[in-house]
């Protein structure tokens, strides 16, 4: 039995704005009304999630996407922080990254993130990795209620 389908909350941290842009592109194509906030850097992930500063009124997210390089607090520092942090320590996590070092995939799934994804270069493929985690978090899996 599959999960009702209900659109999500999807917290994306991501530096590039390339990688930014084809993302949010890919979600828009898809049918499941997901929403998407972007920040840029680790801080403003931590604002966000701690909703703090001009954050204050964010809502708390169903997933969050975080690339691992990123300004002012790694991506590592991130996950370690929502790990530490009992409110946050369910929030589904899923690295989604250009790294495919062995040391950067064994460090994250040390930390608890929920899966390990290296951004493909292709458009298609990428697009074809951002559909299969929205149609799996939208269909497929129960997340835990949002407070």
């Amino acid at each position: 039995m599959t999960a009702p389908v209900r659109p999500i909350v999807i917290l994306l941290v991501e530096d590039d704005p390339g990688d930014e842009l084809m993302t949010l592109e890919a979600f828009a194509d898809n049918t499941h009304d997901s929403t998407v906030h972007v920040v840029r850097d680790g801080e403003q992930a931590l604002d966000f999630l701690f909703r703090r500063g001009e954050y204050s009124q964010a809502p708390r997210p169903d997933l969050v996407l975080l690339d691992l390089n990123l300004p002012k607090y790694s991506g590592r520092q991130v996950l370690a922080r929502i790990r530490a942090e009992e409110d946050l320590a369910d929030l589904p996590v899923i690295i989604l990254t250009t790294s495919s070092s062995e040391d950067d995939i064994m460090s994250s799934y040390r930390l608890f993130a929920n899966a390990y994804v290296t951004k493909p270069v292709d458009l298609d493929q990428f697009t074809d990795a951002i559909n299969q985690i929205d149609t799996f978090f939208t269909r497929t899996v129960r997340l835990p209620s949002r407070t």
